[in-house]
Order: C-alpha cells, then sequence, then structure tokens
C-alpha cells in the first residue's frame, strides 16, 4: 500500500529564510541548503505529519506502507498522477467535506473521482457535533 500526501511547498517563504535560523527537526546537518534542499527538508518535514498517524494504524493491523511526499500546486492531478506512477489499483482518500452538498464537488477529493480512471473510495472524518460539519485539518 502507497500512502502519500501533497504539499505545496512554499518557495518564496524558503528562499527568505536563514540557514541559521531555520532547523528542521529531520535536518542533521550542519552545512547551509540550496533550495531545492529546503524545499524537501520542508515536504518530508509537513508530509511526515500527515502520514506518519495513517503508517502506524496500517502497521497495528500489519499491513506495510510505502510512503511517498510530493510536491504540487493541484492535489487533485498529484494525487492523480502518483496513482498512475506507482499503478494503484484503487484511491483511498479522507473527505474533509460534507459529501453530497455543492460546496464538495469543488474539493479535491471530487475532482478526484471526476478525473480518475481508478475507483475512488472516500472516507469521512470525525464529525464537529455541533455544526455536523467536517473539521479542517491543518497540517
Amino acid at each position: 500500500m502507497t500512502v502519500m500526501t501533497v504539499i505545496r511547498v512554499p518557495r518564496s517563504f524558503l528562499e527568505s529564510l536563514d540557514d541559521d535560523v531555520r532547523r528542521s527537526f529531520l535536518d542533521a546537518s550542519d552545512t547551509e541548503s540550496s533550495e531545492e534542499e529546503k524545499a524537501a527538508a520542508y515536504l518530508e518535514e509537513r508530509g511526515r505529519r500527515a502520514v506518519d498517524p495513517i503508517c502506524a494504524a496500517l502497521a497495528a493491523e500489519g499491513i506495510e506502507c510505502d510512503i511517498r511526499f510530493v510536491e504540487g500546486d493541484d492535489p487533485a492531478e498529484a494525487i492523480i498522477s502518483t496513482a498512475l506512477n506507482v499503478d494503484a489499483n484503487m484511491v483511498v482518500m479522507g473527505a474533509t467535506r460534507r459529501l453530497f452538498t455543492e460546496e464538495a464537488w469543488r474539493s479535491v477529493s471530487a475532482r478526484v473521482m471526476v478525473n480518475s480512471h481508478l475507483p475512488v473510495l472516500l472516507v469521512p472524518g470525525a464529525r464537529i457535533e455541533d455544526t455536523m460539519e467536517m473539521p479542517v485539518l491543518e497540517l
């Protein structure tokens, strides 16, 4: 099973950072980083926050997973492209909005459902009890 997350790397933000000020928890080096190295470190650090809990739950069930961190400005296209690249049989996604509302059809998951040639399984997230809305995931 491949577990992936799509992250938009804010290049202008990374360019403004000083290597002496920013240190990734995943970065053990003491040398200055190129823009690409900064982007890769940012991508992995942010990606780990999203996929580690999923991989831990899969591991608890005895399911091994391959992790992919994908940089992209269009998450739906990145998901579809990655699914094709890993020869996936199905795309399983978490839904962060209520399904079957007009707004949901503009979501990443809806765009993947419409544009992918693979079956897509949407897993609803937890609901906020007083509004019955899906919570926004902040990474």
